[in-house]
């Protein structure tokens, strides 16, 4: 069993096509999707401005308002053309303060400043909105200041008049903290890492074209050591891939990975599962091909109802139940816990038994096929 474990693990480290599918691709994919999903400065909120007043009343304004987000200022000639581009789509948002808004203020008139918008890009719009109604109101607040301290009442009688008898108390609440990458490179490892039952049942169908087995039944190898021998050898190399991707993962994209004795629990027991389905896998289906087919579906499809390509809870209620029978679900739900949610060994340990069972299962499936598929490559 030994020389067949060796001999398996030399066959694949040639194989350049398990190399595509189990590390260049979800590389590939990783940087990929961490590129398009790079949440570095793509959070903070952008108001275009054209200040036709150019006072200092404005200029506060603007200064105020660069607190909170980020104004980037428009030139003041042609401003009609800006307006054309939130038609266009190019952003949705451009706030126009009129000429004459610093002489309306000290008049105590209202100035009337206009908030061009679009009105399909409510998501973006709606945080602007907010922000601009609470400088208003910090505006009002002034000024009903100024007019009680000019009848006579103190600053510190002007500001209870003005409070709100309304107290919202901020509670600070620790959250967990997840990005993209986060998601990303455990979600493409986990997809990839079922490519394996790809090179599993090539194998075992180049094993029965080249008449190895058949001669196999011919010596004292007994059929559960010839399993375990080809079995092997491919959970190491899904141990091997998934070290490589979350090493890749922490060292480009600075990935957090958490409790290590946790994280290697659930490799080893996806590595078992993985392979397990695999080996079920290559004494079910009729020959390669089909093998390839079976593969893409639970692959892609696991990877879509399980959650790898987005957080499971964004899913539909009806997608969510079904990625609970799922093996890539429990995989990527354990792996986010630890790397995103600072979970330890004793939190994943039901997670990595489901892992467990799935590959039980598919080993079961595969001791129960083996004497067929051995009697089908004697014949």
């Amino acid at each position: 069993m030994k020389a067949m474990i060796i001999k398996e693990l030399r066959l694949i480290g040639k194989d350049r096509r398990s190399f595509i599918f189990l590390l260049l691709m979800p590389i590939i994919f990783i940087v990929m999707f961490g590129s398009i999903f790079n949440q570095e400065g793509g959070s903070s909120i952008t108001l275009r401005t054209v200040d036709q007043d150019q006072s200092s009343a404005s200029k506060a304004l603007i200064e105020q308002m660069k607190g909170i987000m980020d104004v980037k200022q428009l030139p003041t000639d042609h401003w009609e053309d800006q307006l054309d581009k939130i038609k266009q789509g190019q952003f949705s948002a451009m706030l126009v303060i009129p000429s004459g808004f610093e002489q309306s203020m000290k008049e105590g008139k209202a100035s009337n400043i206009k908030l061009y918008q679009d009105p399909a890009a409510q998501t973006e719009t709606a945080p602007i909105q907010a922000i601009l109604g609470s400088i208003s109101t910090s505006y009002r607040e002034q000024k009903l200041t100024d007019l009680l301290m000019a009848k006579g009442d103190s600053k510190a009688q002007a500001d209870a008049a003005l409070a709100s008898p309304i107290h919202i108390e901020n509670v600070s609440t620790n959250s967990d903290h997840l990005n993209m990458i986060d998601q990303v490179v455990p979600g493409m490892t986990v997809m990839f890492v079922f490519f394996i039952m790809i090179t599993m049942a090539r194998r075992f169908f180049e094993e029965k074209k080249t008449g190895l087995l058949s001669r196999i039944r011919t010596t004292r190898i007994k059929p559960l050591h010839y399993l375990i021998g080809m079995w092997f050898p491919f959970v190491l190399t899904v141990i091997f891939q998934c070290v490589i991707l979350f090493a890749f993962g922490h060292y480009v994209y600075d990935l957090k990975l958490g409790d290590i004795a946790a994280l290697s629990a659930v490799v080893l027991s996806l590595s078992i599962a993985g392979t397990g389905i695999g080996l079920g896998l290559s004494f079910l289906v009729p020959g390669e091909g089909a093998a390839m087919v079976v593969t893409q579906i639970i692959s892609m499809g696991g990877a879509m109802l399980g959650g790898l390509w987005v957080p499971s809870y964004l899913l539909p209620q009806s997608v969510q139940t079904i990625g609970h029978f799922l093996p890539q679900f429990w995989a990527q739900h354990s792996l986010l816990d630890i790397i995103a949610h600072g979970a330890h060994l004793g939190d994943i340990w039901g997670s990595a038994l489901i892992l467990l069972a799935f590959g039980l299962a598919g080993l079961t499936i595969a001791l129960i096929r083996l004497p067929g598929f051995l009697r089908s490559a004697a014949n």
